[in-house]
């Protein structure tokens, strides 16, 4: 069983960054593909990045590219979100996911996921 927990959340001004973290325990990172979602009071929970469990194959949802970064050390089993230019669009609780099937972080149905950490961003 993997557990997933997230941290770096806060409360940032537009334009500023935040970087978050999930720590994988359990079990080790690798062979799991990683990814990041979001979750305002309005919508659904979506995608936002992924990364495969080599660090070779990314993606990003269309309306952060350009502005997040996603990024992976094995060895520490912790997948990052660095968040730059944030927009109070952006404002939503982050969840970690990870997931055997790189459909999986894509879809929403991952097998796993952390607790979420709240990012607020004010115009």
């Amino acid at each position: 069983q993997v557990q997933l927990i997230e941290s770096g959340g806060g409360l940032v001004e537009a334009g500023g960054s935040l970087r978050l973290s999930c720590v994988a325990s359990g079990r080790t990172v690798s062979p799991l593909h990683m990814g990041w979602f979001r979750q305002d009071s309005e919508k659904d929970r979506g995608f936002v990045a992924r990364m495969s469990w080599t660090g070779a194959r990314l993606d990003y949802e269309d309306s952060v590219k350009g502005r997040f970064t996603i990024s992976r050390d094995n060895s520490k089993d912790t997948v990052y979100l660095e968040m730059n230019s944030l927009k109070p669009e952006d404002t939503a609780v982050y969840y970690c996911a990870a997931d055997r099937l790189w459909s999986a972080l894509v879809a929403g149905n991952a097998s796993y996921w952390g607790q979420g950490a709240q990012v607020t961003v004010s115009s």
